[in-house]
């Protein structure tokens, strides 16, 4: 059904790298996602007021949640749609992350709310009234849920929705969830002697749950607004492209800036021979950067170092420094190697990559990397420049 509407609904419903186009793909599924969460509510609820059910009663109050959230999504897709302008030259995308920031706070306080009714159930059990309907409309919304998670994950990863995606994960935990009330129900009704109570206990899970949902949920929104590294098969098809123009020969401090979906500006250093024209290399340059722009669709920015491509003992002095840094962490790594030679010793200057995790402290990193390379050849200096990594 789902495609059928992108088809009639979405104009060019196939160019999914277009802002407009994934807005329209977050509001239409925003719009299916309130009509099946409201029409769950109002079945929850009458099956929960009529068999007296915290449990059931709790669920459907759930999927109202998921209709609000659904508004939010939808008014988050709209406003990061919008083209840059002067106040936002790089546009409105992070929107997308703002309202699903908002949809997270919505799951986590309905979450606090339901475990409270629940723990009030377990302390204060009800007689309930359990019937063939309560069952029926929990089994279909079952069905219902688990297709909204279907629909969701399958536009999430056709437009590269981090939101489309939190949306799925909550619509399979509501299908999980509402199947333990179903079961509390079943055996309420089945093993009437038994005076656990089961509705109270299926409430506290489905609230947990929630509140578990919420929390991740609300990780992976906060994440890209922090800013985190850029997904590693992106960055391999991004260098791999870069280096299919000759005489590019290498690519470091490669940074990714998010600015929300199809929002992205990179950056990043590359390696071209010192002995090349400069008008040549930058022809390069210049068509390397419109054919990754066009590809990626993002804006893209490439600073050209020159390197000594004719000195013989570089690539041996490289490949020491290689061994030398492996061994104190095998993330490290170094660029921009060159040799400045001087009268009295020769300066070997280059950039070191430490990873965050690296134990051993900048200060000492420099000093044991010099020592081993004047141990090499003791004419040789060190000006070491240590980098953060950005990928």
């Amino acid at each position: 059904m789902i495609k059928l509407l992108c088809k009639i609904f979405i104009k060019d419903c196939e160019d999914v790298k277009n802002p407009e186009v994934r807005g329209k793909y977050g509001v239409l599924c925003g719009i299916v996602g309130i009509c099946f969460n409201i029409f769950l509510f109002l079945l929850k609820l009458l099956a929960g007021v009529v068999s007296k059910s915290v449990a059931v009663v709790a669920d459907a109050f759930n999927n109202l949640s998921d209709a609000a959230a659904s508004v939010v999504t939808i008014l988050g897709f709209r406003l990061s749609s919008r083209k840059p302008d002067e106040d936002h030259p790089f546009g409105h995308g992070r929107w997308e992350y703002l309202s699903g920031l908002i949809v997270s706070f919505f799951i986590l306080l309905m979450g606090f709310e339901l475990i409270k009714s629940s723990v009030d159930a377990i302390r204060n059990p009800k007689a309930l009234d359990t019937s063939l309907m309560t069952t029926v409309i929990l089994s279909v919304s079952i069905v219902v849920k688990f297709y909204m998670y279907f629909y969701n994950h399958f536009i999430g990863k056709k437009i590269n929705s981090a939101t489309m995606e939190a949306t799925a994960k909550d619509s399979l935990n509501d299908t999980i969830s509402t199947f333990v009330v179903l079961i509390s129900v079943i055996i309420t009704n089945v093993f009437p002697q038994i005076k656990i109570p089961f509705d109270g206990i299926a409430g506290c899970f489905v609230a947990l749950f929630i509140i578990y949902s919420g929390v991740e949920s609300l990780k992976e929104t906060i994440d890209p607004l922090l800013g985190t590294p850029a997904d590693p098969e992106f960055v391999a098809q991004i260098e791999k492209t870069v280096l299919e123009y000759e005489p590019i020969c290498g690519i470091h401090d490669l940074i990714v800036h998010d600015y929300g979906p199809g929002r992205v500006m990179i950056s990043l250093h590359a390696e071209v021979p010192g002995d090349r024209s400069i008008f040549e290399l930058h022809d390069v340059i210049d068509n390397a950067e419109i054919c990754i722009a066009e590809k990626f669709n993002c804006m893209i920015t490439i600073h050209m170092d020159p390197i000594d491509t004719n000195n013989k003992e570089l690539p041996l002095l490289k490949e020491y420094i290689s061994g030398v840094v492996s061994e104190i962490d095998e993330g490290i790594s170094f660029h921009d190697l060159r040799m400045v030679p001087g009268v009295t010793h020769t300066n070997i200057i280059f950039d070191v990559v430490r990873p965050h995790k690296c134990e051993l402290a900048e200060e000492k990193l420099v000093k044991y990397i010099s020592e081993k390379v004047s141990q090499y050849n003791n004419e040789f200096n060190c000006v070491i420049h240590i980098d953060n990594p950005f990928i």
